[in-house]
């Protein structure tokens, strides 16, 4: 497929400048052997064979595994004399990922995330906390050196004790806050109990990632908050927080120039824009660990064109979900973000939520569990009882297959100071 057919109003200069980006970042990776290997098997052995947008979608895509093959340092396109910084992925299932940076990559990384917080209005002014995990997870420290290269004032508390987070954020005049969505809601919810007024806070700006989240989930806490709640979007592999972020339209994220996107289908064919597929990226100017035609796993939709902020570029619409949350019941692709924004559309129930797959027999069940809110769980049964009746034909409709919805007592499920768990599957277990 060509990119006319992909960006129907991409100029031939831009697909030139494009192209001439691309050819540098394969340039950069072809001494690596990983890569000289697999583009010598295609007839590439200098990045002048790449003449086309479309030469350059036949390249094979870099998956997770294979920085895992490559553990630790086999994909690093520079000396190691020359890396500054290591950061790694959690490595919950097998080898961490393991990505390094020169100091012109943590100069550029700051100098990106500095320009997309300027986007939405934060300024030398702000005192920002920074509320997502530090140490080997980018989160904490690309918001970290973004903020200092604006100029704002840091709070780098990381993540968990809620409390103390609260008292600095009242305390230091905390003016925007960057952490997960759902620990925000957390946040939120701790506020109220906390016996902190709102009024006595000063934050206006929250910058939220690091995990799907719903346009449902922003309205609350917008609400619970009292802020504008921005997303965004990254990932250790090709850079870290700031790949994209929202402007004040909150229309899409706005993908930073130094990286190209591409969106694909499950067999890893190129999408016409416009469509759902995954998000795949390359860097285009990273130094320490390029990486070329990445799969995220990441589902979402590409555009291209002019914001009504007056950019002009890339933009991906919110992160709906990851391929790796899909769960697959009766053969049927099921998503929680599905089954949170059926939560969220109806009264009654806090954003809290978890879906417990198991068998019973030979077949899958699935059951959500839900908390009501304060209110409703004073309401009458038979009120409490038409409540979840909807629900669960609001959420059937959604899914296409027969659920279990349970009703639970409110702050019942476990809360979470980082990424929210939303699944618990114990098909395995139960063999």
């Amino acid at each position: 497929m060509d990119i006319a057919d992909r960006v129907p109003k991409v100029t031939e200069c831009t697909e030139e400048q494009w192209l001439k980006s691309l050819r540098n970042t394969v340039e950069r990776v072809l001494p690596i052997p990983h890569y000289q290997h697999s583009y010598a098997a295609l007839g590439v052995t200098k990045a002048e064979d790449i003449s086309s947008l479309r030469d350059f979608q036949g390249l094979p895509l870099t998956t997770k595994e294979d920085l895992r093959k490559n553990y630790p340092f086999g994909l690093f396109a520079e000396p190691l004399e020359n890396i500054v910084r290591l950061h790694a992925s959690s490595g919950t299932t097998g080898k961490p990922t393991v990505v390094g940076y020169t100091s012109q990559d943590i100069s550029l990384w700051a100098k990106i995330v500095a320009h997309e917080l300027k986007r939405v209005g934060v300024t030398k002014k702000d005192v920002v906390q920074i509320a997502y995990g530090y140490g080997l997870f980018t989160g904490g420290m690309g918001l970290h050196y973004g903020c200092e290269e604006l100029g704002a004032i840091v709070v780098p508390i990381s993540g968990g004790n809620t409390a103390r987070q609260l008292m600095l954020m009242r305390d230091f005049g905390t003016t925007v806050l960057a952490c997960t969505p759902s620990y925000a809601l957390y946040l939120a919810e701790s506020l109220e109990e906390s016996g902190i007024s709102r009024d006595e806070l000063k934050l206006k700006i929250g910058v939220f990632g690091a995990e799907p989240w719903t346009e449902g989930m922003r309205e609350q806490i917008e609400e619970r908050l009292g802020i504008k709640a921005y997303d965004i979007y990254g990932l250790s592999e090709i850079m870290g927080p700031g790949v994209a972020m929202e402007c004040p339209a909150q229309k899409g994220l706005h993908i930073d120039e130094h990286f190209y996107p591409e969106i694909l289908d499950e067999e890893g064919n190129p999408l016409p824009i416009g469509e759902r597929g995954e998000i795949v990226f390359t860097s285009l100017e990273k130094e320490g660990f390029p990486v070329l035609r990445y799969r995220t796993k990441d589902l979402t939709t590409l555009h291209y064109g002019e914001c009504s902020c007056g950019q002009v570029g890339w933009t991906m619409e919110r992160v709906s979900a990851r391929v790796d949350d899909m769960l697959i019941i009766r053969g049927v692709n099921v998503f929680p973000s599905q089954v949170e924004e059926a939560i969220l559309s109806s009264g009654g129930f806090e954003p809290h939520y978890l879906l417990v797959v198991y068998r019973d027999g030979n077949l899958d069940q699935l059951e959500v569990q839900v908390e009501v809110n304060e209110s409703s769980f004073s309401d009458e049964v038979r009120e409490l009882e038409i409540r979840q009746q909807r629900l669960h034909q609001k959420i059937e409709e959604i899914l296409g297959i027969s659920v279990r919805i349970r009703l639970v007592e409110p702050k019942s499920i476990p809360r979470s100071e980082g990424k929210a768990i939303r699944v618990i599957d114990k098909r395995n277990k139960e063999g």
